[in-house]
């Protein structure tokens, strides 16, 4: 049986970090949800603590999780589901949208990072994972931004989890290919209609619950998750 844990989870109004914040509330845990939006559950629950917080304001970030530090002093892991997608070839973006992207995806689970790790250090036990994507892994045409992002991700993880091999924190990453959430909205592309051709958020957030549940002496380093189908749809009816 899993012992009950306080988790906080950054993302946790939509997609990927909905469905992981829905998994461990079933589970018993309680969970911190950061998001701009708070996530309304269809049965409020007293283990689930709505944080409204924009990641992106990192001139304040700094003392905002400070704070949240000193509130929720049982936490002892750390989802980074927030995150954010954008493509186009680079010659599209303008500097403020590249910065924007790098902040989210990537610069603000940094801060997010460094302002717990000591804390985390200090527990008998600690799981910092973050989610990634397949874009971590194979660089894509009109993905030059978002792939940096990501890879920046990935090589922070890689290091970290060197650095942190001598406490009791655990890192792992997961990198899902297409998930069928409200991630492609604003975007020109989604996956096939098919089920086959993406990922479920509720799946993704059992290979959370599954990093989170393996035996502490054992470090998950990194997952990939894939859709049986790879088909890529275009909103112009242009299948790829």
């Amino acid at each position: 049986m899993s012992i009950n844990r306080t988790i906080l989870v950054t993302g946790a109004s939509s997609g990927i970090g909905r469905a992981v914040t829905l998994n461990l509330l079933a589970q018993g845990h309680t969970v911190i949800g950061i998001s701009r939006r708070t996530l309304i559950l269809a049965e409020p629950s007293e283990r689930f603590i709505p944080i409204s917080l924009d990641l992106s304001a990192l001139t304040v970030l700094p003392d905002q999780l400070r704070d949240i530090q000193k509130r929720y002093p049982d936490i002892d892991a750390i989802l980074f589901c927030a995150g954010a997608g954008q493509f186009g070839s680079i010659e599209e973006f303008s500097y403020a949208q590249i910065e924007a992207i790098m902040t989210l995806n990537f610069t603000s689970p940094v801060f997010l990072t460094k302002a717990l790790l000591p804390h985390l250090k200090r527990k008998a036990h600690s799981d910092l994972i973050y989610i990634g994507s397949e874009a971590a892994l194979k660089g894509s045409r009109k993905g030059s931004v978002y792939c940096a992002s990501k890879f920046a991700l990935r090589g922070f993880t890689q290091a970290l989890r060197e650095e942190c091999g001598t406490s009791n924190v655990r890192v792992s990453l997961i990198n899902p290919g297409m998930v069928n959430t409200p991630f492609f909205d604003t975007l020109n592309f989604e996956p096939g209609e098919h089920e086959t051709n993406s990922i479920s958020a509720e799946a993704v957030a059992e290979a959370v619950s599954y990093v989170l549940n393996s035996p502490s002496n054992m470090v998950i380093d990194e997952i990939n998750l894939s859709p049986l189908n790879k088909v890529v749809k275009f909103k112009s009816n242009r299948i790829k």
